[in-house]
């Protein structure tokens, strides 16, 4: 996400996004964003619309400039976003439509090695407090147990 987006920023398109959705008066059905007809945009549509307004914000917020943004890049940032702020991989496989348990783990895996910040997390929970860093010794009696296998 552009660090432009945060906080004020963030309200401020959820409040457009909420009144365009009053503005609408569509169906939960309907599509989001729509034609001139009332149909749903194409893929190319989308991105041609998508990258206008990427290059319209890439002038407030100069850390966009030069970096590739299509509709998968923000499907890949809502993802991490879901991931960063605790929801399960398998709700976000549901709600990126996912209809495979394989494909959900496949298409979200991804996204946990992505974060580092999610494996020091894990990292953390495995360790046990008792544990004194280095590497493992084992005493006599367990080489000599292992020797008797």
């Amino acid at each position: 996400m552009c660090r432009c987006l945060r906080g004020a920023s963030r309200s401020a398109v959820q409040n457009l996004l909420g009144a365009w959705l009053i503005e609408r008066a569509g169906r939960r059905s309907n599509p989001l964003f729509c034609t001139r007809t009332g149909r749903r945009l194409s893929r190319d549509a989308v991105a041609q619309r998508l990258s206008i307004h990427a290059q319209a914000a890439a002038r407030a917020c100069p850390s966009l400039l030069g970096k590739s943004i299509h509709p998968h890049v923000l499907r890949h940032s809502c993802a991490m976003s879901l991931l960063q702020a605790g929801v399960d991989t398998t709700v976000i496989a549901l709600w990126l439509g996912h209809a495979c348990v394989r494909s959900t783990v496949r298409s979200t895996d991804a996204y946990v090695h992505a974060d580092m910040t999610i494996k020091e997390q894990a990292l953390a929970l495995t360790a046990p407090v008792t544990a004194r860093p280095g590497r493992y010794q084992p005493t006599d009696k367990v080489l000599a147990f292992l020797d008797r296998l």
